[in-house]
């Protein structure tokens, strides 16, 4: 007769095919510590019943490699017999009715909270948010995780996400939506306005303090909705004074039912001391060994410090602390120190997201505190060497890190370097290091820096702060104007631009009154251009002094006012200055510069639209250079241009437009900000069903791109349609 842990582990491993029987590479949940985690136990309670099922041949053990640990380790599989002992004595599962996006953490069986679960989610139920405080290591996100289980199997949908030091309120809805997800708040808001509908943002103490209040701004402007909130946080909370919310505080489990935790052989007075030793806490109660002195009741972290990281090997010891100093999880091949990762492991210190590890935050925040008395930065400087060796903007962010947490003088211009090429991934990262550059280095450049990624990012006020740190001068203005347009301030967004052109070196001044010039070209929505606003900016591309600038700088800004003048003749209808220009600009790129037929597919779709007899012909070359063409900027723009031409779309367009990824155009570049802002449109045009989220989603990057205009003019659309 098989005890209830027995059959535990029979159900678990028989939801694992028999492929893995023979594979080489095995999910860590077949492991020991992953049979464990999942049973909510010690490792140590399993050894007795995985001895006893797999002598009466119900389990079968061998050697394979985990994925993501280092070396291979014992794995167990369910035999034929034992999967018919784990149908014929486990209950009948639930139907489940509802669904989950988002990185929700597999489920563990608790012990000792089904009141709270239960409390929680009939709250939830009844309208409410929450707030979920606790110790590390207290079960928080075991909770969480059940209490979204269970409202899963009665019909909900439940948006799962996971905070870390570089989440701001964009990932989040990344995580909340899947997919294709908007980034301003209005329009994440209107994407989760649902009943029946719960947003958990777990971990969300970190999130960094440069991020941390738009993550805030976010969760209050959502627990407004028909959607319910689940916010798990240690203590302190985060978000002190949160309107919206109902705080709930996880203590420790009592010791009768934190007793389950421990090894059914275990004799009860002594399980029971354990437990009231660790206070009920489950983490800590999973570090305990039995060599171990008890700490005082309540007294995790001390013992924690005293036992847990004393009998630690060097090498253990060594890859704690660089996972302790760490931003953001590793992968344990990431490691400089990668040979204490299986040790850590078998002591229960690690936590596991997929192939990344990180020690359990009650581990960490002890190590991390007593590294601060001396060691940190020598070890951080180890690692900045590391990770200097090797390239990618997530080898630019850690060697960010550590660098400036080593001691070493800061280097602004290698700060800004580094920026430049984290930002290309994750403005959010790039943010965060500028910020911890700031600290140690306040230098105007990195100021000018932190401003224009706050600008990029729509953070008016966080720029504004930056932006008044400047020193007064035509640098500042130019931001100061971005800003204005940002907050609708189209006026004095205009005065502070030209105040501060006319300041600038005659070089720079140039550069700024054509990239204005481009931008004021861009400021519009499909099909609103008038030959009033073109008639304009073809004077001021007329009136630009191109002698002031260097000769080879001279050729560029020529090529770029031609290709703007081309534009425009394309706008007016005027096709002969248009085939005029081409010709001029061919003369000056040569006859087989790529960028050629991007101008020669855009001449051919304006024809289509003033002849609707070549507009077929013209689509099918749109195809052509849609589906060939390699930059992703102009693929889009390509993809703009022919939706513009045509008043039903064929669906490979509309195909095209909703396969195209917007992320994988840049935030540090205007055009790709400006692109982007008219891909939501485009999103609304042909998704109606999402218009009022894509919309309002594109008038804020469209104000964010500095096309006030375009942005005034869907606003009135939206307020029309709605």
């Amino acid at each position: 007769m098989l005890n209830q842990r027995q059959l535990a582990i029979l159900v678990h491993l028989s939801g694992f095919g028999r492929d893995l029987e023979e594979s080489w590479d095995v999910p860590r949940a077949i492991s020991l510590a992953g049979i464990a985690e999942h049973l909510g136990v010690v490792r140590s309670a399993l050894h007795p019943p995985m001895k006893s099922l797999e002598a009466e041949g119900l389990v079968s053990s061998r050697s394979a490699h985990v994925i993501g640990a280092p070396r291979r380790r014992k794995v167990f599989h369910v035999t034929d017999r034992g999967r018919e002992e784990a149908r014929s004595g486990a209950e009948k599962p639930r139907k489940t009715k509802g669904r989950s996006v988002g990185p929700i953490p597999d489920s563990t069986r608790l012990h000792g909270r089904d009141e709270i679960v239960g409390s929680i989610a009939s709250g939830l139920e009844s309208g409410s948010s929450y707030l979920l405080e606790g110790l590390p290591g207290i079960g928080k996100t075991s909770v969480a995780t059940a209490v979204s289980r269970s409202l899963i199997d009665d019909g909900w949908l439940v948006r799962w996400a996971t905070c870390q030091t570089d989440s701001d309120s964009s990932s989040v809805a990344r995580m909340w939506l899947g997919g294709r997800a908007p980034s301003s708040k209005d329009a994440i808001v209107t994407r989760v306005d649902s009943k029946k509908t719960l947003l958990v943002l777990d971990e969300a103490q970190q999130s960094s303090e440069r991020l941390v209040d738009g993550v805030r701004e976010l969760l209050e402007a959502c627990s407004e909705t028909s959607a319910v909130i689940l916010a798990v946080t240690r203590a302190p909370n985060p978000f002190p004074g949160i309107s919206g919310f109902e705080s709930i505080r996880l203590e420790g489990l009592q010791a009768e039912l934190a007793r389950e935790l421990l090894p059914m052989e275990m004799d009860d007075e002594e399980a029971i001391n354990v437990c009231e030793a660790m206070d009920g806490h489950p983490l800590g109660i999973n570090l305990w060994s039995p060599d171990d002195e008890l700490p005082v009741s309540g007294a995790v972290q001390e013992y924690v410090e005293a036992q847990v990281l004393r009998r630690l090997s060097q090498i253990g010891a060594s890859s704690l602390d660089e996972l302790s100093l760490s931003p953001l999880p590793l992968e344990v091949e990431e490691m400089l120190e990668p040979g204490g990762a299986e040790e850590l492991d078998e002591s229960a210190i690690l936590r596991w997201s997929g192939g990344l590890v990180e020690p359990h935050h009650l581990v960490r925040n002890v190590r991390r505190a007593s590294l601060m008395d001396g060691g940190s930065e020598e070890i951080h400087s180890k690692l900045a060497e590391m990770w200097s060796k090797r390239v990618g903007s997530r080898a630019r962010r850690m060697e960010a890190h550590h660098r400036l947490e080593s001691g070493a003088e800061v280097d602004a211009d290698w700060v800004a370097k580094s920026i430049n090429e984290i930002g290309t991934e994750d403005s959010a990262a790039a943010a965060v290091v500028l910020q911890q550059a700031i600290s140690a280095n306040p230098e105007e450049g990195l100021f000018e820096l932190a401003a224009d990624i706050a600008l990029e990012r729509g953070e008016s006020d966080i720029a504004s702060e930056y932006i008044e740190s400047m020193e007064i001068g035509p640098r500042r203005e130019l931001r100061m104007a971005r800003l204005a347009r940002i907050r609708g301030e189209w006026d004095r967004a205009d005065e502070l631009e030209a105040s501060a052109i006319s300041g600038l070196d005659p070089g720079d001044r140039v550069r700024a009154e054509i990239s204005a010039l481009v931008r004021k070209y861009d400021d519009r929505l499909p099909g609103s251009g008038s030959r009033t606003d073109a008639r304009e900016l073809l004077s001021g591309a007329d009136s630009v002094r191109l002698a002031d600038l260097e000769s080879g700088d001279r050729d560029l800004a020529s090529l770029v006012l031609d290709l703007l003048r081309h534009s425009l003749a394309l706008e007016a209808g005027d096709l002969e200055e248009a085939s005029r220009t081409r010709d001029s600009i061919e003369g000056r790129i040569g006859a087989e510069d790529p960028r050629l037929p991007f101008l020669d597919l855009r001449s051919r779709l304006s024809a289509g639209v003033e002849a609707e007899e070549f507009l077929d012909e013209a689509l099918d070359a749109a195809r052509s250079h849609i589906d060939s063409s390699t930059d992703p900027l102009e693929r889009l723009r390509s993809i703009h241009m022919s939706l513009e031409a045509c008043s039903q779309p064929p669906s490979w367009l509309i195909k095209a437009h909703s396969e195209f990824d917007p992320e994988s155009l840049g935030e540090s570049l205007a055009p790709h900000r400006r692109a982007k802002a008219h891909w939501w449109y485009w999103r609304g045009v042909i998704n109606r069903d999402d218009r009022l989220s894509s919309w309002k989603e594109a008038i804020v990057r469209l104000r964010s791109a500095g096309c006030g205009k375009a942005a005034r003019e869907l606003t009135q659309r939206l307020s029309r349609e709605l």
